[in-house]
């Protein structure tokens, strides 16, 4: 990747409070601080999660943008497991937790990242879908994994970067999309919106 050249005066906001999508933009070596606004996370019932993600991402990009300083770029993003057509949120407790972990048990299913950048007028948004496959589990993996804690913060109930990743026989696409941010998108944003 060749180092994308952020205008002098221009600040990287990541509008995230994600510990995972902070290590990923790290990682693409661009200089950033981060900022969250709350926001409903609700979108049109209508909604497809591949468009959800996009959507809920220009919204999270619109609102920190509203308090960010002037000459910033914004970087939102938003992920959902989908299985059947079902988005899998973060569950609300541990029952929440084993019911979507059975869901993806021995199967596979998509995680649907969307992306958004923002500068000023301009706004680019995109998402990036890949397949993960689930290894067949028992009751024993689903509450060992469970009495972990890590479930309990993540969409689908599983983070891959953590000790779910045990739970994973294998993905196609890309991992940085299932963790929270694809950088390979996000860089190819970045010089659309800077002209590079």
């Amino acid at each position: 990747m060749q180092h994308i050249q952020i205008p002098d005066g221009v600040t990287v906001i990541l509008a995230s409070k994600s510990p995972r999508r902070k290590v990923l933009l790290g990682e693409m070596g661009i200089p950033f601080t981060t900022m969250t606004c709350d926001i409903t996370e609700t979108y049109p019932a209508v909604m497809h999660p591949s468009q959800a993600v996009r959507f809920l991402s220009e919204k999270k990009a619109r609102a920190v943008a509203e308090i960010a300083p002037k000459n910033a770029i914004i970087i939102a993003s938003d992920t959902m497991v989908e299985v059947d057509g079902e988005a899998l949120g973060k569950p609300k407790s541990k029952e929440d937790a084993a019911r979507m972990l059975w869901k993806l048990s021995g199967r596979h299913h998509n995680v649907h990242t969307g992306v958004c950048v923002m500068w000023g007028e301009k706004m680019l948004s995109d998402v990036d879908t890949t397949d993960v496959f689930f290894l067949p589990l028992d009751q024993k993996d689903i509450d060992d994994y469970i009495a972990t804690g890590e479930p309990m913060d993540k969409a689908g109930a599983y983070g891959i970067q953590g000790r779910g990743g045990h739970l994973i026989s294998h993905v196609n696409g890309h991992l940085d999309t299932v963790i929270g941010l694809p950088c390979d998108l996000l860089e190819e944003m970045l010089r659309n919106l800077l002209g590079q």
